[in-house]
């Protein structure tokens, strides 16, 4: 869909308006992987302080407030959920959002689509509004960054772009820079997040208009990362005839 007139900003605490342009790192473990334990979450949310982050994205109420102990940048809360009548996956409940906060997440995020969920967007976004916090919300599309935008989310996250089933198609190698552009061309606050894998991509999406850039698999999932090269090298084993 086109992009509504552009929309005034929502407030933003000066504690997180200073962190404009910045990288946020997703310090996140693969469920049952070696990695897999809250002093690694820890320590990978460390690295990525002294390396420049401006702030960390933090799965697990555990491991949101180990990190939030640790850390003096703010931490971006998340719980992530599978349930069986609802496609959502990222913080679905405002009960979520209270532990979230309670653990010392100053910015709540949750999936923010138009989809069957337990707990209606504005229900989510008021929640984290009554903990003090900042909501964000992770997004799919125009028209759920659009709406979520006019709920009074400060945050709009693309991080669902190529997640859902109406976005699919867009779930190849290459971030959603279209989405970026349009979103924050409507006036929201955006936060580029979703197949960033390369400083010159997380580049393009400041140019593309983003507020702030997270970055995850390509920077703390060492699963992901051996995997991109070691693809790269069997491709190349076959290109050349798989001689040895």
């Amino acid at each position: 869909m086109s992009p509504s007139p552009a929309m005034p900003l929502s407030p933003l605490p000066q504690w997180l308006a200073v962190q404009q342009h910045g990288l946020v790192v997703s310090c996140q473990s693969l469920p049952g992987s070696a990695m897999d334990r809250t002093d690694i979450v820890v320590a990978m949310a460390q690295a990525a302080v002294d390396g420049g982050a401006v702030a960390l994205r933090i799965e697990g109420v555990a491991n949101v407030r180990a990190v939030a102990a640790a850390v003096r940048v703010p931490v971006i809360g998340i719980v992530k959920r599978d349930l069986q009548d609802s496609p959502v996956r990222i913080t679905p409940f405002v009960q979520d959002v209270q532990d979230l906060a309670a653990a010392g997440a100053r910015i709540i995020a949750f999936d923010a689509t138009h989809r069957v969920r337990p707990a209606s967007v504005q229900a989510l976004r008021d929640a984290v509004h009554a903990a003090g916090c900042v909501a964000m919300a992770d997004c799919a599309t125009d028209a759920d960054g659009l709406a979520a935008w006019a709920l009074g989310c400060e945050l709009i996250g693309t991080t669902l772009s190529g997640y859902t089933e109406e976005t699919a198609h867009l779930s190849g190698e290459e971030p959603d820079f279209g989405l970026v552009e349009r979103l924050s061309r409507a006036g929201c606050r955006v936060v580029a997040e979703g197949r960033l894998r390369t400083p010159a991509q997380a580049a393009q999406a400041l140019r593309s208009g983003a507020f702030g850039v997270t970055v995850g698999s390509a920077i703390t999932r060492i699963e992901h990362i051996t995997e991109w090269f070691a693809h790269a090298l069997q491709r190349a084993h076959a290109d050349a005839g798989g001689q040895a």
